[in-house]
């Protein structure tokens, strides 16, 4: 071969081909690294791991940073670096080999002179090889290799070649491979054998904190979190980043630009339109754009969408090209999400009117094949509402609309269809929408014009009638109206077996909203033990996230129940429990949350804890939504009104007790209630003969009306009538201690004022006994002044100590002063905060009181600021100590 250098000259190099092309020295060079290069310090620690394997593979998608990221740490390592970009427009053997020995001499490797050049452009004597592994392998230093841009060598038998080379080199070659593709090479072996250094796509992305700093390399200041969105738009590719730092440096706010810009219009889409597009053939290019309107899609998907069968290839040799197409796994794909903007954005262009069509055809195929959200998506980003619609209810999952887990999002979807959509799916759509904003006259309306389409427009007419069915009973609850409710559980039992099974096991929130309905519409009759049955059914269920907010929603109600029976420890496990789910799942829970703070609300009032009360109540009226049914309704009504009563404001207690209640029929126990609260009321104004006129007109059948009833007889002076009352009162079983130490205290108050002192203390150690364990506050001092002159008494001042007054000496110390009448305890612990102070004792971390107890952190840091206020402290250290020195621990 004629000895000719890179000017043509006879200077005794070499040339790469016999016919007199010289080398072009720019591929032996080192990339130049720009000004607003940033190195990352975790790379090329990484990077230092080539100078002990074999083999390193630094691979990655066009503009990953890749070869800059090989060039620095080369420039780097005080060694020399034998640096080949590859070219693809000469991909003969000979010519490769032949540029890969004067890479070796050019960085100052010595090449023995028995290897020599190859003879022939287009292929390589075995000699030459075998010559050159050998003369590497005696190296005392080995001799580090970079191959830039390999994807662009091609041929196997090349492959072959360097693999011999590498392998009978042994310690004295380093091979860095830097290629957007993965290479012919025996990876899996070396991978095995720990002789394989990699770095790939997804650790060459920049994080939050490196795009930070990068931008401020450019000039310009971005806080993590905003850096973190821009992250996350461009999956972290170095290059998108940087082409938006370069035209942020040019825009009048490149803060705004950098959250903001189109990319269909911008210079990442001319480099990736010009790297990554253009590059591939004209089917695959109008597959790419296709499938650009999809967040992900398989091989069956992508033909549907372009008509022809070839997708499958395409797209695995699109991945293994790192062409901004990711594997998901199970064959499924998706593009990068800048990627996909650009190619929406030239679709339009290229294809005016393609999109809709594209997302019909999507969402046909998914219809049968895919998700329903994915859908649902599909179908409402096309126009077809009417698809749309009948898709979610054919598909028996109309209940997402009211679950928390999808409802959002489903919500937004079909607020955009437009009133021309009409059919009997649309109206039930709307209604369900109008529903679950306690929208009630609009959802009356659709719900009635999808009554009268249903018959003649719903093919699968049984799912349509189950979930106008669901809708029924939510109008039945929200209007208080019992009939209407059980009618719509008969028409749900007849449709459901006209569904198939595994439409209704894959929804089960279906099933578990409509006996909630139907529970919470019992409750309001004052049907308790019908209701406790549906309720039961809902809380004891196991549906996962999809019926968490419906089991939460029965676990209130059932707390309710309780409460109304006079069971409040009862109430307060219940009511507390039924956060546990919604908040594993992390879902939002405006409507069952307020039934659950009303509870706990009514709770704190019955113990005397009227900061806390107040403090549910106020949480409660933040979730209250715009119609509430009738029993949240009295609920509110009647805790806001206790509570006022409790702070010795009767005149508004009085107006607070009974609000107008939209209600189809009167609930007995919210009458009940009311006339509770007034008859109270009346009596701390002096009006006994009122109070006992007001509880006459309340409805029979309620305990706790008839035990206030008595305790007015004893206010206007009739003893024997008060006694009367209670004989005939059977409080056995079902009524809970809220109500049987109410009826206790009367009778010990009758015995006092018949001077049977004796008796009264019996009766009031009674009561005593059964409130201590509920800390029953309320009962003692609405009782009055003569209850505290008889637990001045030793016995009784036992039975109190610690919970309701002041607590006893214990034998062997000084006795301790009598306690006043003031030193009843104005506010104890809840259970909840006893459980958070004793973890709180055994110096437990927030975090880990919060798993302890399967609760939130924030939850857990509010109990903390309420037993830091009751105690008087504003440490850990001198809560847990106060709380000794209380006897509370």
């Amino acid at each position: 071969m004629a000895a000719i250098d890179e000017e043509g000259a006879g200077s005794g190099i070499p040339c790469v081909d016999p016919l007199g092309d010289p080398f072009l020295r720019t591929r032996f060079a080192l990339p130049a690294r720009p000004d607003t290069f940033l190195r990352r310090q975790r790379l090329v620690n990484h990077l230092d791991q080539a100078l002990l394997t074999p083999l390193t593979m630094v691979n990655g998608a066009a503009g990953s940073g890749k070869t800059l990221l090989v060039a620095d740490w080369a420039a780097g390592l005080g060694q020399p670096v034998a640096w080949l970009t590859n070219d693809s427009a000469d991909q003969r053997r000979g010519v490769f080999w032949a540029y890969l020995l004067q890479a070796l001499r050019v960085s100052g490797v010595p090449v023995p002179a028995e290897v020599g050049f190859p003879a022939d452009a287009s292929r390589v004597d075995h000699t030459l090889l075998a010559r050159l592994a050998a003369g590497l392998s005696g190296r005392d230093r080995p001799a580090i290799v970079v191959l830039d841009e390999y994807d662009r060598v091609t041929d196997p038998e090349i492959a072959d070649q360097l693999e011999f080379v590498l392998h009978h080199a042994g310690p004295g070659m380093r091979l860095l491979i830097v290629t957007r593709t993965e290479p012919l090479l025996p990876l899996h072996r070396y991978r095995a054998a720990g002789d394989l250094t990699e770095i790939r796509d997804a650790e060459l992305a920049f994080t939050p904190e490196e795009a930070s700093e990068l931008l401020e390399v450019h000039g310009l200041s971005l806080p993590v979190d905003a850096a973190a969105s821009l992250v996350d738009r461009t999956r972290g590719w170095a290059a998108g980043l940087r082409l938006c730092a370069l035209a942020a440096q040019e825009s009048p706010d490149p803060v705004v630009y950098l959250k903001e810009f189109e990319a269909g219009r911008s210079t990442v889409a001319d480099y990736l339109l010009a790297e990554v597009l253009k590059r591939q053939t004209e089917e695959t290019q109008d597959l790419l754009l296709r499938v650009s309107v999809l967040k992900r899609f398989c091989p069956d998907l992508a033909n549907a969408l372009t008509g022809r069968t070839d997708a499958e290839p395409i797209l695995a040799e699109l991945h293994r090209e790192n062409a901004f197409v990711e594997d998901l796994g199970h064959s499924w794909y998706r593009l990068h999400p800048l990627f996909g903007e650009i190619l929406r954005a030239h679709l339009r262009v290229r294809s005016p009117g393609l999109e809709p069509e594209l997302h019909r055809s999507a969402a046909q195929w998914l219809r049968h094949s895919g998700s329903l959200q994915e859908t649902l998506a599909h179908g409402a980003a096309a126009g077809d509402w009417e698809f749309t619609a009948r898709a979610l209810v054919e598909d028996l999952a109309i209940g997402q609309l009211f679950t928390g887990l999808s409802s959002d999002g489903l919500d937004e979807l079909f607020s955009r269809m437009g009133p021309e959509a009409t059919s009997a799916a649309t109206d039930l759509v709307r209604a369900a929408r109008d529903l679950s904003q306690c929208d009630l006259d609009r959802g009356l309306v659709h719900l009635h014009h999808a009554e009268e389409a249903l018959a003649a427009d719903m093919p699968d007419l049984a799912a349509a009638q189950l979930s106008r069915a669901l809708l029924e009973a939510l109008v039945a609850r929200l209007t208080g109206s019992p009939v209407r409710a059980e009618k719509a559980a008969e028409i749900a039992e007849e449709w459901r077996h006209e569904v198939p099974a595994h439409l209704v096991d894959k929804h089960p929130e279906l099933a578990a909203l409509l006996l909630t309905h139907l529970g919470a519409t019992r409750l309001w009759a004052g049907r308790f033990e019908d209701a406790r049955a549906a309720l039961t059914t809902v809380a004891g269920s196991t549906g996962g996230a999809s019926t968490a907010l419906p089991r939460e929603e029965s676990l209130c109600h059932l707390a309710l129940i309780d409460y109304l029976d006079g069971w409040i420890g009862r109430a307060e496990r219940k009511a507390l429990e039924a956060a546990t789910d919604t908040e594993r799942f992390g879902l939002s829970r405006p409507s069952a949350s307020g039934m659950g703070r009303l509870v706990l609300a009514a709770v704190a009032v019955d113990r005397n804890e009227l900061a806390q009360a107040q403090a549910l109540l106020d949480e409660a009226a933040e979730s209250r939504p715009p119609r509430e049914d009738p029993v949240m309704a009295a609920g509110r009504a009647m805790v806001t009104a206790r509570l006022l009563l409790a702070r010795g404001n009767p005149r508004a207690a009085l107006e607070a007790s009974g609000p107008a209640v939209a209600a189809d029929v009167l609930s007995p126990w919210a009458e009940g209630h009311a006339a509770l609260v007034a008859s109270a009321a009346h009596l701390a104004e002096g009006r006994p003969e009122t109070a006992a006129r007001v509880l006459r007109q309340a409805p029979d059948g309620q305990p706790a009306c008839a035990v206030e009833a008595a305790r007015v007889q004893l206010a206007v002076g009739d003893p024997g009538a008060a006694l009367d009352m209670l004989d005939g009162l059977h409080t056995e079983g079902r009524t809970g201690p809220a109500v049987t130490v109410r009826a206790t205290l009367v009778r010990a108050q009758a015995a006092q004022a018949a001077g049977d002192v004796d008796t009264a203390r019996r009766l009031v150690a009674q009561a005593l006994f059964k409130a201590r364990r509920e800390r029953l506050r309320r009962p003692f001092l609405e009782a009055g002044p003569w209850v505290r002159r008889l637990m001045e008494s030793a016995p009784l001042q036992e039975l109190s100590a610690g919970w309701l007054t002041a607590a006893a000496s214990r034998p062997g110390e000084p006795p301790r002063p009598e306690p006043a009448p003031s030193s009843v305890v104005v506010e104890e612990l809840s259970a909840r905060e006893l459980d958070v102070l004793r973890r709180l004792a055994q110096m437990m971390s927030t975090e880990e009181i919060a798993a302890d107890l399967f609760v939130s952190v924030n939850t857990v840091k509010t109990h903390l600021k309420s037993v830091y206020r009751k105690l008087a402290v504003n440490r850990r250290g001198e809560a847990v100590r106060r709380a000794r020195e209380l006897r509370l621990l």
